[in-house]
């Protein structure tokens, strides 16, 4: 992989790659004939989706960290990119020992054979964000020490600003950009993976996780060793294990895995809608069959978190869409999105249903999963005018990949079953929560505050009113957007005012008699006249370079 270059020369690169996909539908939102392209039709387009994933990886770590966060959302990438970046490899030639071994002192504060009794020079693995290497402790404990390559924090910063510059500036001068906020996901994609460059971050979401899972036996997350982890160096208890999709027929006769595919499921699905949280990185290389039989999970450095009311709509999205009440999931889906200027709702909602009952007829072997019902309906959605929240083609993604894991692990499981069973006994929980003591004394002690308080404000108002001292009061408005363009709209007139007052007064004393002349004009006048010209051509230029036309309107969902 080549080394990224900086400043502008790396801004022009980025650039570059940008405009060769701009035909091919990449970054540019999509309209859902252009979404559902045939891979085949692929060599029609500038840059083909494997060339695509070949650019990125060449790019370097930042971008192939923006091709993984890309497959998740099918309202920015085309079908067959998406396909595409399934593949991409994030394996990357291996530092000298001497190297990692030099990271690993300055964040432990100690050289490595203080603390470790082996430590393997052949890494188990490398990616461009870090190395895993096998040591063993002085208590005889084998670990995994997962080493950040030096130095790639400064090269993601650099990337993202460069990123970001762009973003905003096709946010301010395109239509596209104005539909899709390219700048508001670069920036949560650098909190995403910024976060991911901390490994403190990484070890407190395999403890959470770990917790969060103890009802699960079958489901195991490494232990991370606090005291020889720092910002740059993770140290974690070593799993060893297959890949769920690299499992042999004879193993899954030899050895049941159905209970393994419920109990990562069931996990899943609690993280998100109990817990609040996704990870987002869940594809089967980071879920390992342990020799003891059961489920490992790693790498949670992408973990995205859910606020409870976005996490309430996704349920009922969710639980609606398996129970086959397309018209549901379309109102939910407007509840959460954003609605563009040209969103068609009547269209949206008609798509939405036929998609839904298809999906709800559909079971067993021939079912369309969840994990592709929620992208298609991020599909639908966008081409449609209403922009979703990421969450939702995030979890779309996340239940892909789950499904693929359950099938390699119980290739007779019926997955579309066991989201709907697990999805009712959440919402049987979340009843049950509804009506806890708790609650109820909260809600009784919220209608007691409005009962005894209702009274004295009702007879406030009714009081203002018969004595003529009702007033509505309107506050921000100052520092709105309003009254800038207000105060914008009077300096043109007051200058535009000036500048004719000086013209036709520099007409009148063109005329006038008086010694002082230039260009057998009077001096006063012409200086007059230049004064106004140039007042003139600067308001011209004010109103070609700075006014722009308004951005398109948009309203949140809040059905």
């Amino acid at each position: 992989m080549n080394e990224p270059s900086t400043g502008f020369a790396r801004t022009a690169r980025i650039l570059r790659f940008l405009l060769k996909y701009r035909s091919a539908g990449v970054f540019t939102g999509l309209d859902l004939d252009a979404a559902t392209l045939d891979p085949a039709d692929a060599h029609d387009t500038e840059g083909k989706p494997e060339e695509f994933v070949t650019d990125l990886e060449v790019l370097g770590p930042t971008f192939v960290k923006i091709g993984q966060a890309l497959s998740t959302r099918p309202d920015m990438v085309p079908e067959q990119y998406l396909v595409a970046l399934e593949r991409m490899q994030d394996d990357v030639a291996p530092l000298p020992i001497d190297v990692i071994r030099q990271v690993v002192e300055e964040e432990l504060g100690v050289r490595p054979n203080k603390i470790f009794e082996t430590f393997e020079e052949t890494p188990l693995g490398c990616a461009s964000l870090a190395q895993v290497h096998r040591a063993t402790l002085r208590d005889g404990r084998v670990v995994a020490v997962k080493v950040q390559r030096p130095g790639i924090t400064d090269v993601i910063r650099n990337d993202l600003d460069a990123l970001a510059g762009l973003a905003q500036k096709v946010d301010d001068y395109t239509d596209i950009g104005r539909r899709m906020r390219f700048s508001d996901w670069v920036h949560e994609f650098r909190k995403t993976l910024l976060a991911e460059l901390d490994y403190q971050v990484e070890a407190e979401n395999l403890d959470r996780f770990n917790d969060h899972f103890a009802e699960y036996p079958e489901l195991f997350v490494p232990t991370p060793l606090w005291d020889l982890t720092r910002k740059r160096v993770l140290t974690m208890e070593l799993v060893e294990g297959t890949k769920a999709t690299s499992l042999t027929g004879l193993r899954r006769t030899e050895q049941k895995l159905g209970h393994l595919a419920t109990a990562l499921m069931h996990g899943y699905l609690d993280q998100v809608f109990v817990h609040g949280e996704i990870h987002a990185d869940p594809h089967p290389g980071n879920l390992l069959v342990t020799n003891d039989g059961r489920l490992a999970l790693l790498d949670l450095g992408m973990v995205a978190h859910v606020p409870p009311k976005q996490r309430e709509r996704l349920l009922k999205l969710l639980f609606a869409a398996v129970d086959g009440r397309g018209e549901e999931v379309a109102n939910e889906s407007i509840g959460m999105g954003t609605r563009l200027e040209d969103f068609d709702e009547e269209r949206f909602v008609r798509e939405v249903g036929q998609m839904v009952v298809r999906y709800a007829a559909r079971s067993g072997a021939q079912s369309l999963g969840e994990g592709r019902l929620m992208l298609d309906l991020v599909r639908h959605a966008t081409a449609c005018g209403l922009r979703t929240p990421a969450e939702l083609s995030l979890l779309g993604k996340t239940l892909l990949n789950l499904e693929s894991v359950c099938l390699a692990l119980d290739p007779e499981l019926d997955v579309k079953q066991l989201v709907e069973d697990h999805l009712e006994h959440v919402m049987r929980q979340r009843m049950r929560q509804s009506f806890s003591p708790a609650n109820l004394a909260s809600e009784l002690m919220e209608m007691q505050l409005l009962l005894r308080e209702s009274p004295r404000k009702v007879t406030d108002i009714l009081s203002r009113l018969s004595e003529n001292r009702m007033q509505v009061r309107m506050t921000g408005l100052e520092d709105s957007r309003l009254m800038e363009n207000l105060q914008k709209i009077a300096n043109r007139i007051t200058a535009g005012v000036i500048t004719a007052a000086l013209f036709l007064a520099s007409a009148m004393m063109m005329d006038v008699d008086t010694s002082n002349r230039l260009f057998a004009y009077s001096a006063i006048a012409l200086v007059l006249f230049l004064i106004a010209a140039a007042l003139g051509i600067a308001l011209v230029l004010s109103a070609l370079l700075s006014d722009h036309k308004a951005k398109p309107h948009e309203e949140r969902g809040h059905r």
